[in-house]
């Protein structure tokens, strides 16, 4: 089925609310179920961030019904035997979505720098 063309711009959803940021981030070009949204979140920000699960699946039903992320079809039975996982990935739009964002704050963080809120980066 092809997909629909995007007429939305994606700073129409900006700013992101941080449970969306952060899924479409840890995806990135690859595809995962909810709970490993989690543990990869937990794991790439040293347990810094965390996405509890209710407020995760809850984010996730609205992003794939915003066209950022997409479910797709996992041919791999669910080793613990119950339910198959859904796995998702981010979309074209989602990603531009997350880019937006990411400029976005980028602009805020070079605003801290220059009124000394932050040291500026050195790297």
């Amino acid at each position: 089925m092809p997909r629909k063309k995007e007429t939305r711009s994606p700073s129409d959803l900006l700013p992101l609310n941080q449970t969306v940021f952060r899924t479409l981030l840890v995806l990135g070009d690859g595809q995962m179920h909810g709970y490993g949204v989690m543990q990869a979140l937990a794991e790439k920000t040293g347990g810094r961030e965390r996405i509890l699960p209710g407020t995760l699946y809850a984010s996730i039903a609205r992003m794939v019904q915003e066209r950022l992320l997409e479910e797709i079809d996992s041919s791999e039975p669910d080793a613990s035997g119950g339910p198959k996982r859904r796995y998702y990935r981010r979309t074209e739009f989602g990603t531009a979505v997350a880019r937006a964002e990411s400029e976005r704050m980028q602009a805020l963080l070079e605003l801290a720098q220059a009124e000394k809120i932050l040291p500026e980066s050195g790297r």
